[in-house]
Parts: C-alpha cells; sequence; structure tokens
C-alpha cells in the first residue's frame, strides 16, 4: 500500500515537472534600489544627527536584499553596532517594516516568536526602517548605539526626511 502511494507520487511528480518544464522560460525581474550615492548620504547624516543629539552610533544602509551599500561608524561608537545596525537595515528590509513594530509586534503576540530566530541576520530592535520610493521596498536603514532603540530611529527617520528633500 505504501509503494504504491509512494509510486503515484513518483508519477504525479514526474508529470508536473514535464508540464512546467515545457512551458518554462528563463525570465528576469527589475528590482528599484537605493543608489550608493544615497546610501552613503542617509549613512553620514543619521550619524551626523546622533551625533548633534549627543549619541555615538553606527547607520548601516542596505538594498532591497539586505546586502549593505554604506556603513558608517561614529568614532566613539562601539565596535558591536557595527553588527546591531547591519542587522537592523537587514530585518527591515527583509520583512518591509519598521524593526520597532516588529518588536512590538512579537511581545504582544508570543506565537510569533520564532520569527526573531528565522535567520541569524534578523534583529527585532528599534532602529530599522524600510525605505519606499513610490511604495516600493529600495532599502533599508539601520542604525545602532544610542541609548534606546526609539533614539536609533529618531536618528533613522532625521536623515530620511532631510535627505528625501
Amino acid at each position: 500500500m505504501k509503494s504504491a502511494t509512494n509510486i503515484r507520487t513518483i508519477i504525479l511528480s514526474a508529470a508536473l515537472f514535464s508540464a512546467f518544464s515545457a512551458h518554462a522560460k528563463i525570465d528576469t525581474v527589475s528590482v528599484p534600489s537605493l543608489s550608493s550615492d544615497s546610501a552613503l548620504a542617509l549613512a553620514v547624516e543619521a550619524v551626523q544627527q546622533c551625533k548633534r543629539d549627543g549619541y555615538a552610533v553606527t547607520a548601516t544602509v542596505v538594498d532591497p536584499a539586505g546586502r549593505i551599500l554604506a556603513q558608517l561608524r561614529n568614532d566613539k561608537a562601539g565596535s558591536h553596532t557595527l553588527e546591531s545596525s547591519r542587522q537592523k537595515a537587514f530585518t527591515a528590509a527583509s520583512m518591509k517594516q519598521p524593526t520597532a513594530k516588529l518588536m512590538k509586534l512579537i511581545n504582544e503576540k508570543p506565537i510569533l516568536q520564532p520569527l526573531q530566530n528565522m535567520d541569524e541576520s534578523l534583529l527585532l530592535l528599534a532602529g530599522g526602517l524600510p525605505l519606499k520610493v513610490n511604495n516600493a521596498v529600495v532599502g533599508a536603514i539601520g542604525v545602532g548605539g544610542a541609548p534606546g532603540g526609539h533614539l536609533d530611529v529618531a536618528c533613522a527617520e532625521a536623515a530620511i526626511k532631510k535627505i528625501s528633500k
């Protein structure tokens, strides 16, 4: 009985593969992404804004896939801020949501807590924001090092506002 089921599964799989591959073709997609000039300007402005506010941080800007476009660490920022800002940016790009919103969501709904362990690059702490142009996520910024995620967010938001003008 079990072997008959396995044989039917194999035959069905082969039939589906044959049907799909007969109509398959190589196709491409275009994904809008932030320019490296814009990424660098955002990182510089976020670090400078936090410095004006009295905080030493690192800002990381990533493309829609979470790959680093620009990263800048204030001279006095801890070395751990390099990775935390990258992870916040990665998380915001990957999940297409502010990391503070995701952090709040898993705190309110414990059933969602496994999300934070889905990928070793995810960090569900405030400080990561997706960057959108015409409602498409073109990257994300992550800031780490201020004494509170809400302060990291404020620096990121100020940078986005200034560079978006």
